[in-house]
């Protein structure tokens, strides 16, 4: 893949559709994380799907950086560790499969994969709101109206009352009761085989397709992350885990030359990308957010089946 000459070759649309994707890698890295589902798919729909996964992981690295310097303050170290073990093993079975398998079967793994991770996480969902009237009929009108303490907007602290505690108070105690509430959920003997599954599935998607961003997004979110811990979190992780496989990548030749120059001319747009997302973090609510993670995801992996 030289760049010139597949530059030259490139009509309008896929152009395009490369310069959209870069904008993508950029806004989820620092705003709506399931939209880089669709970075996955406009890359491989534009350069065949081997070459496709190198030349978006220097895009992706790019990202990393933007979102840890972004979001470093909200990150569960306890969290991230414990699932980065499971994750390396996914790597490391996902570089067998790319050692063995072709474009359309790596494709299609992995859009069954993600619509899968989908399907669950909408199952959950439905359990959860079956499981809430029975629960709040042996509970007070608080409960009734939708438990425990009200959710603030995604990036927002509650509105001030008079004699309230300053905005920083809040924020510390805001952010002391989510990582209590994170802490107990990863205590859960289920939920660590949740993770321990989530972490096999995010490694071995990311390894075969860049495409484990779905599999922790869904973990975040099921384990009761708001969106600042969420971007934190995920931030690192990704940061950590896209340097893991770069030497893997490279040494089953899936990061070029070529592909690097590529990746020069489209890393301004993935910056330009990562500061629309920073302008929009703050502007959506936690319920938008978790949908939109859903519906991104759904749309990428339909894309990847077919």
């Amino acid at each position: 893949m030289t760049v010139p000459g597949a530059m030259a070759q490139l009509g309008v649309l896929p152009l395009a559709a490369l310069v959209s994707a870069a904008l993508l890698v950029g806004v989820s890295k620092t705003a709506v994380s399931g939209v880089g589902a669709l970075s996955v798919a406009l890359f491989a729909a534009v350069v065949p799907a081997r070459e496709s996964t190198g030349a978006l992981l220097p895009l992706l690295l790019v990202g990393d950086v933007l979102a840890v310097r972004a979001y470093r303050r909200h990150t569960d170290w306890p969290a991230l560790l414990r699932l980065l073990p499971s994750v390396a093993v996914g790597i490391l079975l996902g570089v067998v499969f790319v050692a063995r398998t072709d474009d359309a079967v790596m494709r299609r793994t992995i859009g069954v994969l993600l619509l899968t991770i989908v399907l669950h996480r909408l199952w959950r969902r439905a359990r959860r709101r079956g499981a809430e009237p029975a629960a709040a009929g042996g509970r007070g009108p608080q409960a009734r109206a939708g438990g425990g303490e009200p959710r603030a907007r995604a990036g927002r602290d509650p509105a001030p009352t008079a004699g309230a505690e300053p905005a920083s108070a809040v924020r510390t105690a805001r952010a002391a009761r989510t990582a209590r509430t994170v802490r107990t959920v990863l205590a859960d003997p289920q939920r660590q085989l949740r993770a321990l599954l989530f972490g096999l599935i995010a490694g071995f998607a990311t390894m075969v397709a860049n495409a484990g961003g779905p599999a922790m997004s869904l973990y975040l979110l099921s384990a009761g992350f708001g969106v600042l811990g969420f971007l934190g979190t995920g931030a690192w992780f990704f940061l950590i885990v896209n340097l893991f496989k770069l030497p893997f990548s490279i040494g089953l030749g899936l990061v070029t030359p070529g592909a690097l120059a590529l990746d020069g001319l489209l890393a301004p747009v993935v910056v330009a990308g990562a500061l629309l997302g920073r302008a929009l973090v703050h502007r959506v609510d936690q319920a938008l957010f978790e949908r939109l993670v859903l519906v991104f995801t759904a749309l990428s992996s339909l894309d990847l089946l077919r």
